[in-house]
């Protein structure tokens, strides 16, 4: 074999090992139990943010930004929440507080207005 099907062989070989021990794709680093909790929780609650997010679109765009509004502020409660678990900052802990308040509220009038308004 030549020098450069050997080093064509070798990145063959050993680049998909080197991709699963340290990143997945894009930078993104691995999955897994090495990671911190904070970042499987953040994960957690964005994989589920996003999913429940793609909702079903009626073509009435004040209902359709109303449900898909939801699961969005829901996912910044989740982050907040994670915040609150793990953070240390005074500042960030406070933050999450009030996002977590604000977003609640909004949630209520969301819920309210998809309750009174009729699908199309």
């Amino acid at each position: 074999m030549t020098r450069l099907a050997l080093a064509f062989l070798a990145v063959l070989i050993v680049a998909p090992a080197a991709a699963q021990q340290g990143h997945q794709g894009h930078g993104a680093p691995a999955r897994g139990a090495q990671e911190a909790a904070s970042t499987r929780e953040f994960r957690a609650a964005n994989d589920r943010m996003h999913r429940d997010m793609a909702i079903r679109f009626s073509g009435d765009a004040d209902r359709d930004f109303a449900a898909g509004m939801i699961p969005h502020h829901q996912g910044a409660i989740d982050m907040a929440r994670v915040v609150l678990r793990h953070g240390r900052d005074p500042e960030m802990r406070a933050m999450a507080e009030s996002i977590i308040r604000a977003q609640e509220a909004e949630i209520a009038q969301l819920r309210a207005f998809l309750a009174r308004s009729q699908p199309r």
